[in-house]
């Protein structure tokens, strides 16, 4: 049963560190532990996904090369073309109500504001995905709009909390992809 894994960000070096690529970064950090999926992932662009995709025995990592606010388009065109059923859909992304580095794992929840996740819910016409929400906010979230705040880098004091948050989002994506039920892997992250 392959499950895709979906990391939102926004293509181009100038998004690279940016809050709202944590799930980009999440993704690429995979690539940097060895056998953490029984492989190493390479992504390779793959137009026809609109995508960034790395394969693996039970799963497929997508980073939407559509920006944010298009995510639904490549999620949509991936899961129709590999048939892959919306519960096995796992999508990790920022959230600025969370606290800077925390993950909190939910299914069929709203958008929460977040523009990608919206346009995963219209483009599939459900919520019924997995969702790993990591914490953006700290204490710049409430000096400025929303929609700029998560286009700034993280400073180097989030980047060192973000750093350590990484390696759980990773293990919780793991267990997801090896059939580990989704309420025992939320009682251990949430």
């Amino acid at each position: 049963m392959t499950k895709l894994i979906v990391g939102l960000g926004n293509p181009g070096q100038e998004y690279k560190n940016n809050r709202h690529n944590i799930g980009f970064q999440a993704l690429d950090a995979a690539r940097v532990i060895p056998n953490l999926f029984g492989v190493v992932p390479t992504f390779k662009l793959e137009k026809k996904f609109k995508a960034e995709i790395a394969k693996g025995a039970n799963f497929i990592l997508a980073k939407p090369q559509t920006f944010m606010n298009n995510s639904g388009q490549a999620v949509k065109t991936i899961k129709t073309f590999f048939k892959i059923k919306l519960e096995n859909i796992i999508v990790v992304h920022d959230d600025i109500d969370l606290a800077l580095g925390k993950i909190r794992i939910s299914q069929d929840a709203s958008s929460g504001g977040n523009n990608g996740v919206e346009s995963i819910i219209k483009e599939l016409g459900s919520k019924g995905f997995i969702r790993i929400r990591v914490g953006v906010a700290n204490s710049l979230r409430e000096k400025m709009p929303a929609d700029k705040f998560v286009l700034q880098n993280f400073t180097p004091a989030d980047k060192k909390i973000i750093k350590n948050s990484i390696p759980q989002i990773l293990e919780a994506l793991n267990l997801l992809i090896n059939g580990e039920p989704l309420n025992k892997v939320q009682n251990k992250f949430n």
